[in-house]
């Protein structure tokens, strides 16, 4: 049996965790953003650190939530019947695809149920929030600090390397 897609193949005989773990290792750097983490990870990957022993720990873990804007009936209703005339739309084609000589009308009445539906769920969702939460928003996920952690037997060597990245980047 090849073991070309098995885990044990990308690991290099290292078996991973398969549930929630905490991570193990020796900080070999710290950075404020993950960019700073993954350029530190590209590094040593370059210099033939076996990186399969690092990983990447985002500290003091945040969700940040960003409005993107202000929702009313107007917005609710119009996003709302363009998401549904796009599905219904979808529907009409397959109708299409499957009856023979049917014409466009598949098309027609997918399109309309599509927008009627979808405007009909959309003001219903909306009617009933009674004007909370009534703003559009992104959330997301970030970290404090990223913190590269390597196992004990490559740590210094890691921390040397990441040294001389720093201390490159700072004559950059």
């Amino acid at each position: 049996m090849t073991t070309a897609f098995t885990q044990t193949a990308f690991t290099q005989g290292q078996a991973r965790p398969q549930l929630p773990t905490l991570p193990q290792g020796w900080p070999i750097g710290s950075y404020d953003s993950y960019e700073g983490a993954q350029r530190a990870v590209d590094h040593l990957a370059g210099t033939d650190f076996p990186v399969t022993d690092v990983t990447i720990v985002g500290v003091e873990p945040m969700l940040v939530e960003r409005i993107a804007g202000k929702l009313s009936w107007n917005k609710v209703l119009t996003s709302s019947a363009m998401s549904g005339a796009w599905f219904g739309l979808f529907l009409g084609l397959m109708l299409t695809f499957f009856t023979p000589n049917a014409g466009l009308l598949p098309i027609g009445i997918g399109l309309v149920a599509g927008i009627a539906f979808n405007l009909l769920f959309g003001a219903l969702g909306y009617a009933s929030k009674k004007g909370a939460r009534s703003f559009i928003s992104q959330s997301q996920l970030v970290a404090r600090r990223y913190d590269v952690l390597s196992q004990p037997r490559n740590a210094e060597k890691g921390r040397e390397l990441l040294a001389n990245l720093a201390a490159k980047s700072a004559f950059q």
